[in-house]
Order: structure tokens, then sequence, then C-alpha cells
């Protein structure tokens, strides 16, 4: 009977458990998405592209390390003739020159934007098709507008995309924001109304709080919606499928990083709802000293492992306190038979470091302007750890810093 009573609650789990305020908004349960783990389109005539005299590097078991020394060895017009030929390959390359990925992924969007139209204009597109032409279209001219720095690009399925706010050869500290349940091309930005539903809106208010906080600090945070999340309600939100599909994508990102970075840039995790089932999954592979140490989670549902310590050696990890107004509270916080994602990062017996979310209220919230939870993201992402405040005064959050 016991057992069946704690079945049923993770089971619950699956009603309530979605990404930015989907559960509070009564979104209808979702059909299942599928998850995308195969190299972009382009790739396969890549590899068979010998026309460099070389062996070019396989988009789907290569190295970062190895991605960086190819390109390293190209002269400037053979690096141009690659981003021409394989735009989406050479955006989407882990371990290749960012700025070089930013040009690539420019003309992909490009040509991506040229076939949405074509869809428009053609009298034979239904009308659900024509609204979903045209809603990809306005993201495309946004990030096609000069400034952007978008280094990766997908048009499969709902659309995978990154984002540079930044200079990321001369950043000092370098933040990867993991958004949760419905994110996706569509909703990069949020809305006019709500931009910090989106994962670029968060990860620009990020940005700018940690230049108020520290302005001579040379900063960047990359706006990650680089892999298919849960939509809506359903199983894919209590389940950690596609969370597992998701973590060797968001490893790459980090490893490319690694080498493509400012050497001494020490880049931190920002996992948000669902988000943060990605990073606890990924962390024993991102840890240091690839470079990940400071790992924060606010509106977690769980992260699919034990404890702090499952995280793996050098992993700090900062929990954020729920605020009274995110549901995220009412998921129960197990795992049965798949479902659910584990013990609350918050709880005493987890191992975190627990921060301060005062003035913050909802699930999307957590980066509002003049919260705490704001400002100790910015701190920790600054490495200023004497500044944090912990849950409570008194707390032993900052212990061994």
């Amino acid at each position: 009977m016991r057992f069946r009573r704690t079945l049923i609650a993770a089971m619950v789990s699956v009603t309530i458990l979605a990404g930015t305020g989907a559960a509070a908004a009564g979104a209808a349960v979702s059909d299942e998405q599928i998850a995308i783990t195969t190299p972009p389109a382009g790739s396969t005539a890549w590899t068979h592209d010998h026309s460099l005299g070389l062996t070019m590097p396989n988009p789907a078991t290569a190295s970062a390390t190895d991605v960086a020394r190819f390109f390293a060895g190209l002269s400037a017009a053979e690096q141009q003739r690659l981003v021409r030929k394989y735009p989406l390959v050479v955006g989407n390359f882990d371990g290749a020159p960012p700025a070089l990925r930013y040009q690539a992924n420019e003309q992909a969007m490009q040509q991506e934007l040229a076939h949405q139209q074509a869809k428009v204009a053609d009298s034979s597109t239904d009308s659900a098709d024509r609204i979903a032409a045209q809603s990809r279209i306005a993201m495309l001219q946004r990030l096609l507008t000069p400034g952007h720095q978008v280094l990766a690009f997908d048009p499969r399925g709902r659309g995978l995309v990154a984002e540079v706010f930044g200079d990321l050869s001369t950043a000092e500290r370098v933040s990867v924001l993991v958004p949760g349940s419905d994110m996706d091309l569509e909703h990069f930005y949020g809305t006019t109304a709500a931009p910090l539903k989106g994962t670029a809106g968060m990860a620009m208010q990020l940005r700018s709080e940690e230049d108020a906080v520290s302005p001579g600090t040379s900063t960047a945070v990359i706006a990650w919606s680089g892999y298919v999340t849960p939509v809506g309600l359903g199983a894919d939100a209590a389940t950690a499928r596609l969370a597992q599909a998701a973590a060797p994508r968001l490893e790459s990102l980090m490893s490319g990083l690694a080498v493509t970075a400012h050497p001494d840039a020490a880049p931190s995790l920002f996992c948000h709802s669902y988000g943060s089932v990605v990073c606890g999954i990924a962390a024993p592979d991102i840890a240091a000293p690839q470079g990940v140490s400071d790992m924060v989670v606010f509106g977690s549902p769980g992260m699919d492992v034990p404890d702090a310590a499952a995280l793996g050696d050098g992993v700090r990890l900062w929990a954020t306190a729920r605020n009274p107004g995110d549901w995220i509270g009412d998921v129960p916080y197990l795992e049965v038979a798949g479902l659910g994602h584990g013990a609350d990062p918050t709880s005493s017996d987890f191992g975190s470091r627990v921060i301060s979310s005062t003035g913050s209220y909802g699930h999307a919230d957590y980066l509002d302007p003049g919260t705490a939870s704001l400002r100790n993201f910015a701190d920790i992402g600054l490495g200023r750890y004497p500044d944090v405040a912990c849950r409570t005064t008194g707390d032993s959050c900052l212990s061994g810093l």
C-alpha cells in the first residue's frame, strides 16, 4: 500500500510538472516530443568531402579539441568555403571558432528564412502551417538583426538555438543559461510583456546584473536552447528521457567552450526548472577540471541525482530557495518507476548551498530586477562568493569558500 501511494504521488507530478508557468496557465497534456540526437543536415556530405585533401572531423563523434585543431589548420579561404557549403555543420560544431559559427549560422538562418517565406507564399500551405511559418519568420528576422551572435541554430522540429551576449574571446567569466520546458526557437525571447519567460531574456537580464555589480569585469552569457524540451503537461516533463538526450549536447557545448573561450574564463551553469534535470545528468562529465565549478539551480523539480556529491568532484551546487509563488513546490520530490526527478536540491540533506530568492514570486521570476536571487546569480557568476546571500541569516551556504 505504501508503494502504491508513492507511485500515485509520482504520477501526480505528470499533471503538474511543466516549465515556465504552463501548469499555472492550465495547459493541456502535451504530445510526446522527439529528441534531436543526430548531427545537423549536411553532416553526411561533410564527412565524405575530400575536396580539401583532409579527413573531415565527424560531427557525431569528434571531440571539441580535435575540431578546434582542424579549423586552426585551415586557411581563411578554406574556412569560408566550408561555411558556404556546410553552414549548419560549421554553425553547430562545438570546438569551431565562435566567430566562424556566428557567420555560418547567419547563413543557415537566411536559408531557413527563405524556406519559410516560400511556405507562406505557397497557396497550398494550410492555415496552421502558414501561421507556424509566419511565427518562425518573425523570430529569424529578429535573430538576423545586426549584432546578434548565434552560436548554434538547427531548424529541425521546434527549432534549436543558442545566442551569446558578450565577447567569448575576452570574457573573464562565462555563464550558461539552461532553460526548462516549453523553450524552443519560437519562445526564445519570451514575449514583449514577459521577456524573462524566454531563454534569451533570462540571459540578458543575468548579464545586465553582472555588469552592474562589476562593471570592470568582462562577461559573457550564453542563452542555450540547444535541446528539445518538454511541451506543456505530460510524461515528458515528469521523466528524464529528454534530459538524457540533452545531456550529451550540453557536455559538447561545455567542451567547446573549454577550447574556444578565453583561456582564463570560469564557466558557470544556471539551470532552470527541467533544465536542472539536464544539468544534473550532465554534471559528472562537465565538472572541473574541464571548467564547470559553479552550478545554480532554480525552480528545480529535482535533478535526477540523489545528492550534490553525485554531481562530481569540484562542482559547487547552489540551490535557490523556492519563492512562495512557485508552483514547483507542489511537485512530489521522488522518483518511482521512471516518474519524477528525485530529491529536492533545496532540502537540508541534499548537500547544496541554499541561497536566498527574497523578492521573487513565481516559477519564472527568479531573475526579476531587485530580487535577491538575481543578485545572487550575478555574484556567483562573477565569483564574488562572500557577497552571496544565504537562504537564512546565519546559514552555512558560504562555508569552505
